[in-house]
């Protein structure tokens, strides 16, 4: 089912921990219907963006916007129904199966004058087998292998079915073939209409995946576009501190990223 896309802007949004301030300034659109990738090292700003997209962190300065709307000022159940987060720790009871977990996802669709549906049903068997866990459905999340455990949460966000899905570091816990799984995932999601805007530490994952990147240092996007437009040797000397090569993956032309030694 095709989901109508939806635009987020962030327009100079500040974030901060107390006084320190984490996101500078960031202005930023993420383009609808697309997969964006966030990149850069540990500390920028990353995940903390996320949760200022989403409505988790206040503002200290700017504003998020969601189709022209402040985010801020949107009822909490609208909001929920518009943006979807999976942050990298999350936390369920013990006892809970994969289909509980999932089904939480429709949470911000039921209300006094809408209960449980056949389409609430539909759109958790269709997350469960779009992130490969239908098998697992019946078994409690705290039997499963971390990988397995990461895709039943993605496969909640799934279900919550929000034009905006916003994911951090989805494949962290994942071997090789379940990284590929979800990130084809997240591109037939994409290509369904869904903004989906994921923190990647692989830069060539992103490159190969993303249509659209964002470089973060320091707080701030240094640079953005399309994955061939701005993965220079340069930017990856900006961002890790790292001397590279960036080759074309011979099966998609993509760039590939060969770090090879700390830049002096």
């Amino acid at each position: 089912m095709t989901t109508p896309a939806a635009v987020l802007h962030a327009d100079d949004l500040t974030l901060a921990y107390e006084r320190t301030v984490v996101v500078d300034a960031v202005r930023l659109t993420l383009p609808p219907g697309r997969l964006t990738a966030v990149v850069g090292p540990n500390g920028c700003g990353k995940s903390t963006l996320l949760g200022g997209l989403s409505r988790q962190h206040r503002p200290k300065g700017g504003a998020v916007l969601l189709d022209g709307r402040v985010l801020a000022k949107l009822p909490a159940r609208e909001a929920a129904r518009a943006i979807g987060l999976l942050p990298q720790s999350a936390e369920a009871p013990d006892g809970l199966t994969v289909a509980d977990l999932v089904r939480f996802g429709r949470q911000p669709h039921q209300g006094l004058l809408r209960q449980w549906s056949a389409q609430d049903q539909e759109a958790v068997h269709r997350a469960l087998a779009a992130a490969n866990v239908a098998d697992l459905a019946d078994r409690p999340l705290e039997t499963l292998s971390g990988g397995q455990r990461q895709r039943a949460w993605i496969a909640m966000a799934v279900a919550q079915d929000t034009p905006v899905l916003l994911l951090d570091e989805p494949t962290a816990a994942l071997d090789l073939g379940h990284q590929l799984e979800v990130f084809e995932l997240l591109r037939e999601l994409a290509a369904a209409g869904r903004t989906v805007v994921v923190v990647v530490h692989d830069l060539t994952s992103a490159c190969r995946y993303a249509d659209h990147l964002v470089a973060m240092h320091a707080g701030r996007v240094v640079a953005e576009g399309a994955p061939d437009a701005i993965v220079t040797t340069e930017l990856v000397r900006r961002l890790y501190g790292v001397e590279s090569a960036v080759l074309r993956d011979p099966a998609t032309d993509c760039p590939v990223v060969v770090p090879l030694r700390l830049a002096s």
